[in-house]
């Protein structure tokens, strides 16, 4: 394995801990799906213990993939890691991943336990969870800012009862890249058993050095193992990014000198499924994935590229699945050829039913929009994905009026519970009016802590693309709506939110 690099995507489990970005169990299935077929080594599925939309999510992802492992989360403790090993029961490739904080701070204040009692819970808990299945990660959270001497003591250890990945989380953004590459160098120097183990890192974003501390660990440290997600999504400035960690070490294949497994050409759909699932928008200045990556407006630089591309530019876009010709299907497009781009874009929808109510939907999409982009069947797909199942709120129509000098004013119809209820409202803008008009019904108490527009496309025939974030009694999420009329898909986005809202999933946040 010296040579070869891990992948380790945690998207779906420490990515989905940012504020409003929990995904429902067919979101997360989809993602786990596209990062199958972007070649992810290991897919951390969740945390099964902390709800029972987590355990089902993360059952319904191992007994799906079939080439990477799927991995579930859990604390350092029996009940985690029985719940655990019972939703990967059906997984060709099950990892348990267990933690507990090793840094005196969080031991003292958070745990309220003695380093020996740490010592001794981390070692019982892989070995508890070692009888499970063979493949067990450790995580000692906080490790970067943990007593050198504890913390060899501890991976010793718990290499000792039977953990195959050590993972040396920076959980708090604190590392600086030569700082932490040499204090993983040092623990490996120093644990006795260190070569019977994979080892790992895991880099929080704080201080944006997560991408150059994970590599710093890698050349510096030797690790083997990057633990990172899709745009970087994670908690607070988020986590390592897989596409700037998997680009750096391809292009710079001179200086790594490693291999990897991704197909890189998937990077930009999985990108853009995650954005469109979670709402969280990707910014165009962004390595890799953003819409400027591979943009050049000065005229020096174009000059430069038109001559030869290598001036300016050190990869392909295409090798990342940027594609030149976007425009790929219109009204006249049939059944067969959506079905086939649905593939392309590594989208699987369950039934031939759901390929038929999307297919009806895109069809309507296109009678108001002369060109179908990836990004618009993405959007549409990804609200056909969320329409389906428990929802409480639905869109049906909308009118609105808007004049200079006068009142906006919205009247919407929806369904609640399955039965069409409608209302109306004034606002200070069409948009205000409409989601005013959908809470004087509802009257959820929310607060509005974010309305973001997004155009799916470039022109002023685009989908507007619309993020809502609400927050009541401690829960924050996420709602999505898309529709080329930027009030309706605001609307969309309300109701999905206010759905979410309605969900009793609640989750246990836990961080590695």
């Amino acid at each position: 394995m010296a040579d070869k690099l891990i992948i380790f995507d945690t998207t779906l489990r420490d990515g989905e801990q940012s504020p409003g970005a929990s995904m429902t169990r067919d979101e997360k299935l989809r993602i786990a799906r596209q990062l199958e077929r972007l070649k992810v080594d290991v897919i951390e599925a969740g945390f099964a213990a902390s709800s029972n939309g987590d355990f089902e999510a993360v059952q319904s992802i191992a007994n799906a993939i079939k080439e990477s492992v799927v991995c579930s989360l859990s604390r350092a403790n029996d009940r985690d890691i029985s719940q655990a090993a019972l939703a990967l029961k059906g997984a060709e490739r099950a990892r348990i991943h267990t933690f507990i904080a090793t840094s005196a701070l969080h031991m003292e204040k958070k745990l309220r336990m003695t380093p020996e009692q740490v010592l001794e819970q981390a070692k019982l808990s892989v070995r508890f969870a070692r009888n499970l299945v063979a493949d067990i990660e450790f995580s000692a959270e906080d490790a970067y800012r943990s007593d050198v001497d504890f913390l060899c003591r501890v991976i010793e250890g718990v290499i000792a009862e039977g953990a195959t990945t050590i993972n040396v989380p920076d959980t708090v953004g604190y590392a600086v890249p030569e700082l932490y590459g040499h204090f993983i160098k040092t623990l490996r120097e120093r644990v006795p058993n260190s070569d019977k183990a994979i080892w790992s890192v895991h880099c929080h974003n704080d201080l944006g050095m997560a991408v150059a501390n994970s590599l710093a660990g890698v050349m510096i440290g030797g690790a083997r193992q990057v633990e990172c997600t899709i745009n970087g999504l994670g908690e607070r400035a988020g986590n390592c990014s897989l596409e700037e960690i998997v680009m750096a070490v391809k292009t710079r294949k001179d200086y790594y000198g490693l291999e990897l497994g991704i197909d890189a050409k998937h990077i930009v759909a999985t990108s853009r499924m995650v954005s469109q699932t979670t709402g969280f928008v990707v910014q165009p200045n962004k390595a890799v994935v953003g819409a400027n990556a591979f943009a050049h407006a000065s005229g020096i630089h174009q000059d430069g590229v038109l001559k030869a591309r290598d001036t300016y530019e050190i990869m392909r876009a295409e090798d990342v699945g940027w594609s030149a010709n976007k425009i790929v299907l219109g009204k006249l497009s049939g059944r067969n050829a959506f079905k086939q781009r649905l593939q392309d874009l590594g989208v699987q929808l369950e039934s031939e039913t759901d390929i038929n109510s999307a297919f009806s939907k895109f069809k309507e999409l296109a009678d108001r929009k002369s060109e179908i982009f990836d990004e618009d069947i993405l959007a549409l797909v990804s609200d056909e994905s969320v329409s389906q199942g428990q929802e409480q709120f639905s869109f049906v129509s909308l009118s609105q009026r808007s004049e200079t000098g006068e009142k906006p004013h919205a009247s919407i119809v929806f369904k609640f519970n399955g039965k069409e209820v409608k209302s109306e409202s004034e606002g200070n803008g069409p948009v205000d009016a409409s989601l005013k008009a959908i809470e004087s019904y509802v009257k959820s108490g929310a607060e509005m802590v974010l309305y973001s527009v997004n155009a799916i496309s470039g022109s002023t025939e685009s989908q507007g693309e619309v993020t809502v974030r609400l927050q009541n009694s401690g829960r924050v999420v996420n709602g999505v709506g898309s529709d080329p009329d930027i009030v309706v898909a605001s609307s969309k986005a309300y109701l999905s939110a206010l759905n979410k809202l309605q969900s009793k999933s609640d989750r246990v946040a836990a961080q590695g």
